[in-house]
């Protein structure tokens, strides 16, 4: 792909309704986008808001930075604990919601399992393009909101996910 052709995208999306194009020729992959990627993860506790993030308050402190630990010992506060932290992943547009790469396939990821930054998630089918979508977190998916093959619009929530 040459640079020409990548501009000629960039303005056919700007002008177009379409949020999101990813392009794939050979070796090379193109991702053009409208909206903004979704907000880094803090790395350390109390680095600041995180959007998305599903917060009750928590005051960021050590306490509040360990809720795997304090789940293990299985108390109720310890069970309350990671509301806190879930980060809600949101859809990046309107499409059609896929657990699978093809029918009959098993779901790229499933509840309780451990992801890592770069993990295809899912993928979203619009207008005939079928968009990976990768996560930009490490943690484990806690919940999945939407049923396969369901309609979704853009910044609904997907999954909710807890940080490592």
């Amino acid at each position: 792909m040459d640079a020409e052709f990548v501009e000629r995208l960039i303005r056919a999306v700007d002008e177009s309704g379409i949020d999101t194009v990813e392009i794939r020729r050979g070796g090379t992959r193109v991702r053009i986008s409208k909206t903004p990627p979704p907000a880094p993860v803090p790395t350390e506790a109390g680095a600041g808001p995180v959007a998305g993030a599903v917060e009750s308050g928590a005051s960021g402190d050590a306490a509040s930075a360990a809720p795997a630990e304090s789940t293990v010992a299985g108390d109720s506060a310890a069970r309350e604990q990671p509301a806190t932290t879930l980060i809600e992943i949101k859809s990046p547009m309107v499409g059609t919601f896929y657990r699978a790469g093809a029918p009959g396939a098993p779901p790229y990821v499933d509840t309780g399992q451990r992801i890592s930054e770069g993990d295809t998630l899912c993928i979203i089918e619009a207008m005939k393009l079928m968009n990976e979508f990768e996560s930009d977190i490490s943690g484990t998916i806690e919940e999945i909101l939407v049923e396969d093959g369901e309609p979704v619009e853009y910044g609904q929530v997907l999954f909710r996910v807890a940080p490592v």
